[in-house]
């Protein structure tokens, strides 16, 4: 790699650390909105909503072309988020 393509590499990784920074804010508000929801819960069975999951992968595949981003990124993205709230919410869930 030539010298000022490392430099433009770097510029870039530098950019990529503070997006991933904001996204780690944003992953917070989102686990804190997800304790949330959790509260409102009674039953276990209530944590995996199959229609709002088909409902959501939908919505975001959409937004996700008409913003000409590769659908099938954002689609394993909002599953492995999705089932990563799940799976919180199944360890977190408190019996009432």
């Amino acid at each position: 790699m030539s010298p000022s393509n490392k430099k433009k590499l770097e510029i870039i990784r530098s950019k990529l650390d503070k997006l991933d920074n904001k996204l780690l804010s944003l992953v917070k508000y989102r686990t804190n909105l997800v304790k949330e929801v959790l509260k409102l819960k009674t039953y276990k069975n209530e944590i995996v909503d199959k229609k709002r999951i088909n409902f959501i992968l939908k919505k975001i595949n959409g937004k996700s072309k008409k913003l000409k981003i590769d659908p099938k990124i954002t689609n394993r993205i909002w599953k492995n988020m999705i089932w990563s709230y799940i799976d919180y919410e199944k360890r977190n869930f408190k019996k009432k």
